[in-house]
C-alpha cells in the first residue's frame, strides 16, 4: 500500500522560500504512469493546483504559481519536494501531497496535509 507524507516548517517569514517534502513508501516514483502532485488549500478556499513531478522526472506547473515553484526528486530516498520561493501571507495554506495515476486517470493516494504559515 502506497503512503504519502509530507514534511516541513509550519511558520515561514514572508520574502523567504518554502521548502516541503513528500516521502513516499510503499511503491517507486519512477513507476510508470504516476504523477506525484503538489496541492494546496487557502483557508477559506478551495483546492489549488500547484503542479507534478512525473515518473519521468519530467515537471509541469500550474500558471498562477509558476514563477516561483520548483518540484524536484529524489528517487534514492523516494521523495519529492516543493520549492516556493519569496513567500508571502497568501501562500497560508495546507499543503498536500498527491499520486495522480493515469491509468485510472484520479488521485489514488493522498498525504494527510502539512499547515504552513506565512508571518512575520
Amino acid at each position: 500500500q502506497v503512503q504519502l507524507q509530507e514534511s516541513g516548517p509550519g511558520l515561514v517569514k514572508p520574502s523567504q522560500s518554502l521548502s516541503l517534502t513528500c516521502t513516499v513508501s510503499g511503491g517507486s516514483i519512477t513507476t510508470n504512469d504516476y504523477y506525484w502532485t503538489w496541492i494546496r488549500q487557502p483557508p477559506g478556499k478551495g483546492m489549488e493546483w500547484i503542479g507534478y513531478i512525473a515518473y519521468s522526472g519530467s515537471t509541469y506547473y500550474g500558471p498562477s504559481l509558476k514563477s516561483h515553484t520548483s518540484i524536484s526528486r529524489d528517487t534514492s530516498r523516494n521523495q519529492f519536494t516543493l520549492q516556493l520561493s519569496s513567500v508571502t501571507p497568501e501562500d497560508t495554506a495546507v499543503y498536500y501531497c498527491a499520486r495522480w495515476s493515469s491509468d485510472f486517470r484520479a488521485y489514488d493516494c493522498w498525504g494527510q496535509g502539512t499547515q504552513v504559515t506565512v508571518s512575520s
